[in-house]
């Protein structure tokens, strides 16, 4: 629009082009008026502000050995203690600050960028996560510590302790102790735990060592780095027989003996398409599930109009098992149930 009023512009004037066309007159000529240039002025300097010979004189005193590694403020009162005034001490921070001097004059504790853990387990014995949980003695302020050594591929609780003490050999002779049971080969299994005391004691890691079994760690304050021990004291302390208080060692060692024999053995565990712990571990969940099919099948056969979805399907084992899966992949990809 506006190069057709430039156009009638110089046939009739720009006014009358404006006015026939519809267009505005101070709309065309903002748009073919170039913008005035706008100079930029040298802010002066301020009648108050030091010279370059007593900006120089400043930055001496501040660099001087007496006062090099003293505040501002610092320097500032200990001249006025003898009757020297240079400047005030935001302006000595101003003049450090335009030489990139102002920052902490020690090393500050930084700390180390902790990497995700990224642990996949295709089948049992291959990743085990560990922690402890402390159960409530019948004396105040007094806890009895639980050991438990869990298979994350299929929720098998292959070891568990229960202790007065939290200790990292306690943890090693566990470790050891379940290694055997399980007839685990050297290099075959990945133990992730979090960043307690126990879990990184020289024992425990040398013990590791010698077995040929590889560690792995939580991110500090990352709860979520080991589900699955977590998932399991949940499980464990939501039984309708977990007391408040256990009245001794040998009332909690009880329930933890009958707990885990439950959860390994009765317990139908979601994350496993309701199968038990035991069942997965030990190679019978195919078995398993292909019973559940046929009885399935046999119902539908009997009576298909209940299930008004077709024939039911059991839903298959999940073939893999993260801990934090990659996030460049999807769940349809891990194969994540």
């Amino acid at each position: 629009m506006t190069s057709l009023v430039s156009e009638l512009g110089e046939v009739v004037g720009i006014v009358r082009a404006c006015t026939a066309l519809g267009v505005p007159r101070p709309s065309y000529y903002r748009r073919t008026r170039p913008a005035p240039r706008r100079t930029l002025k040298q802010r002066p300097s301020p009648l108050r502000a030091l010279c370059p010979s007593e900006r120089q004189e400043v930055i001496e005193v501040l660099h001087s050995e007496r006062f090099v590694d003293q505040a501002p403020t610092q320097v500032v009162a200990a001249l006025l203690q003898e009757g020297i005034y240079h400047c005030s001490a935001r302006t000595m921070y101003r003049l450090l600050s335009a030489r990139g001097e102002v920052r902490e004059r020690r090393n500050q504790l930084r700390h180390p960028r902790y990497r995700r853990p990224e642990l996949l387990a295709t089948g049992p014995n291959q990743v085990w996560t560990w922690d402890i949980t402390k159960l409530r003695a019948a004396q105040k302020w007094t806890y009895y510590y639980l050991y438990v050594l869990l298979d994350i591929f299929s929720r098998y609780a292959v070891g568990w302790m229960l202790s007065h003490r939290e200790s990292g050999e306690l943890a090693a002779e566990l470790l050891e102790q379940s290694y055997r049971k399980q007839g685990v080969e050297p290099e075959q299994l990945i133990v992730h735990a979090d960043r307690g005391s126990a879990p990184t004691s020289k024992t425990l890691k040398q013990m590791m060592i010698d077995l040929g079994v590889k560690r792995s760690h939580s991110r500090p304050r990352v709860s979520n780095d080991n589900p699955f021990s977590e998932s399991n004291f949940h499980t464990l302390k939501s039984r309708p027989e977990y007391p408040e208080r256990f009245g001794s060692y040998e009332d909690a060692a009880g329930f933890c003996r009958r707990t885990f024999d439950w959860y390994n053995y009765e317990h139908h565990h979601s994350g496993i398409v309701m199968l038990t712990p035991a069942q997965v571990h030990y190679g019978r969940a195919e078995e398993v599930l292909a019973q559940r099919q046929r009885i399935l099948d046999g119902a539908y056969a009997t009576h298909p109009e209940r299930f008004v979805h077709g024939p039911p399907q059991v839903p298959s084992l999940p073939q893999a098992v993260w801990i934090n899966p990659p996030e460049d992949k999807t769940k349809s990809e891990i194969k994540l149930h």
